[in-house]
């Protein structure tokens, strides 16, 4: 059982490793035409930033809410 603040934790951490792997993502693919072997860390990076952000949206549909007071 988990609190609502640490719901809402998870929550904001999985949108901000989704954008933010998504925009590294996209960088990459831009960086890479000029220097490939920073493109292409930049796109694995950025690609398992977003697997993690949707790794969580998992884990998160496994918890069970509890109100604030109660144990």
């Amino acid at each position: 059982m988990a609190q609502l603040k640490t719901l809402a934790r998870i929550q904001t951490l999985v949108w901000v490793l989704i954008y933010a792997g998504l925009l590294c993502l996209v960088l990459g693919l831009a960086v890479r035409r000029v220097q490939p072997a920073l493109g292409w860390s930049m796109v694995g990076t950025g690609g398992t930033l977003a697997a993690l952000g949707v790794l969580l949206i998992y884990i998160r549909s496994l918890l069970h809410e509890t109100p604030e007071g109660n144990p």
